[in-house]
């Protein structure tokens, strides 16, 4: 009997060679999952704005691959894929929904009523329907706004101080885009002060960029004022492109055009939005409801210049202009 008993406790510690309760410890220190963090993207960020949200989750501790595993979805200025897109980061089962504008937003929203969405660059939330208010914005739905169509009379403003001989302006709008619209009524009053007649040329697709500079010069455009779109920033490169040969000095509401050509903008840094949101995500999956996280405005703005591109179009920037400049691009 003596001798069964042994042989039993050597097989059984043959079988399990940890005693049972360390055998319990070390299962409890398994890591848990990684939480999943979808993005979706109607435009493209720029490798900065990314590399900026990125660093966002390493300030709040996270570590990608340990942590957190970010899923990234982008329409690149194809609004008809969000809609696809949003299910697909619904279906992969993410925590939490990271969006770049309304759009984004939007499709986000009718892909899911639980997944906390977290706007990173969008528009006016209260405006578009997707909340309730700032500062309660209930629902699964908050983040930041960029202000675009506060910020759209400074802008003209502007255009209208770089070339003060300025009477006639190309908007350059996306039918699309509703909030195009309300910018556009916003516009029409500084437009009159300043003496200025706007005339609008629009653009749905990449392909329609070049006909909206040919409607440009139909209408004897003498600068082009470029409202903020995914689409738009998406295809940056080409529009900047096209407001060179037009020889037509733009503004823009995003410094990544000046960076490429564009001759001026003003508006919110983008880089530091996106990695504010990361903040946001933080706070969600650390259990706040994204319903009692108040929307926040932008609180970084800037005025970026390039001179390259001014020179070039024989235009002399007013000293006052450079002196308030966040950055001067020689």
């Amino acid at each position: 009997m003596i001798r069964r008993l042994l042989a039993f406790a050597l097989l059984t510690l043959v079988a399990c060679p940890q005693p049972f309760g360390l055998s319990l410890a070390a299962d409890a220190q398994q890591p848990a999952s990684p939480r999943r963090i979808g993005v979706l993207l109607a435009g493209s960020w720029t490798e900065e704005m990314v590399q900026a949200f990125e660093q966002g989750l390493k300030d709040a501790g996270y570590v990608e691959g340990r942590d957190v595993v970010t899923v990234w979805r982008r329409a690149n200025g194809n609004y008809g894929q969000l809609p696809q897109l949003a299910t697909d980061l619904v279906q992969s089962k993410v925590d939490v929904i990271v969006v770049s504008d309304t759009f984004s937003a939007r499709a986000a929203e009718r892909a899911t009523s639980t997944i906390p969405i977290v706007m990173a660059t969008a528009g006016d939330p209260v405006e578009a329907g997707l909340v309730s208010n700032l500062a309660h914005p209930g629902g699964n739905i908050t983040g930041l706004t960029q202000m675009i169509t506060e910020l759209s009379a400074k802008r003209l403003q502007l255009l209208k101080q770089v070339v003060p001989r300025l009477n006639r302006v190309a908007v350059l709008w996306n039918p699309d885009n509703p909030y195009h619209l309300r910018v556009i009524e916003e516009l029409k009053a500084p437009a009159q002060s300043l003496s200025m007649e706007l005339s609008l040329v629009s653009a749905r697709a990449r392909e329609e960029l070049n006909p909206a500079f040919s409607a440009a010069s139909k209408a004897h455009a003498q600068a082009l004022f470029a409202i903020g779109d995914g689409l738009f920033f998406s295809n940056r490169s080409t529009l900047i492109n096209l407001a060179a040969r037009a020889r037509l000095p733009a503004v823009y509401g995003v410094r990544q055009y000046v960076e490429e050509g564009g001759l001026f903008s003003y508006g919110p840094d983008l880089r530091d939005l996106s990695r504010r949101s990361a903040g946001y995500v933080d706070k969600i999956l650390k259990g706040a409801k994204p319903g009692d996280l108040p929307i926040e405005q932008p609180t970084k703005f800037e005025l970026v210049v390039n001179l390259k591109t001014a020179k070039a179009l024989a235009i002399t920037v007013p000293e006052s202009i450079l002196l308030r400049a966040d950055e001067v691009i020689r």
